[in-house]
């Protein structure tokens, strides 16, 4: 496994396995925006059906690839849409879990889709959504000696092509107003995206470490302004 791919594991851990224990044991699955199936593919090699709704036709098409070469064609389909089209892609009360990850970024009213996403989650169903967290941005951009980008994130407005950037605070407001109960909060990507991939070559057993390390502060309330993404699991 290459670093990139090391440093992709240590990112995506938290998320996957706070996911995998909100599954049914045979639940239907809609992924906004999933793109290539990356989480798609691995639910429906759960036992789970997965429907991927997205705008791209060549991500369709390469998810059909992916689900042909691991064996779960049967339970992955693809869509195209958005969450403009959500409802009338999906229709109402179709799925038992909603993942919506990177996706709220880009669209114009946050509140809006969340409450077109309640509409498509059955009684009790769960949503997954992950976001790009503000102060870590700020951050971000300002040690990189780009200090008006930083000082207009920090102003909350959209810089670059990662959209809008949420706090925690703002986020699980957004999910109250659209009905939702929040689950749970995680903290992600506090310091994988800081890790040099230099050291996760040279140093062993640094990556299974990196990945024990997110796993312990994801749930910690002082780390979170420094992770670059925030995880909810809501319920509806």
């Amino acid at each position: 496994m290459s670093a990139s791919e090391r440093r992709g594991a240590a990112r995506t851990s938290v998320v996957w396995e706070s996911l995998r224990e909100v599954f049914g044991a045979s639940s239907d699955v809609l992924d906004i925006g999933g793109g290539t199936g990356g989480f798609a593919v691995r639910v429906a090699e759960l036992g789970h059906q997965v429907r991927v709704i997205d705008p791209s036709p060549d991500a369709l098409a390469a998810l059909g690839r992916r689900a042909q070469e691991f064996n779960v064609a049967d339970r992955v389909a693809g869509q195209q849409g958005d969450l403009s089209t959500l409802l009338d892609v999906a229709g109402p009360d179709s799925a038992d879990v909603v993942l919506c990850h990177g996706v709220l970024e880009i669209v114009d009213d946050p509140a809006a889709a969340l409450a077109t996403i309640a509409e498509v989650l059955r009684p009790g169903g769960t949503l997954s959504l992950l976001v790009n967290q503000r102060h870590a941005a700020v951050v971000a951009r300002a040690i990189a000696g780009h200090f008006g980008q930083a000082r207009a994130i920090l102003d909350g407005e959209s810089v670059g092509r990662a959209g809008h950037r949420f706090t925690s605070e703002e986020l699980t407001g957004h999910l109250e107003q659209a009905g939702f109960t929040i689950g749970s909060v995680h903290g992600i990507r506090v310091f994988s995206d800081l890790v040099p991939g230099s050291l996760l070559d040279l140093e062993p057993g640094s990556t299974q470490a990196l990945l024990e390390l997110e796993r312990a502060v994801a749930t910690r309330p002082e780390y979170l302004s420094l992770a670059t993404q925030v995880h909810v699991l809501a319920t509806h």
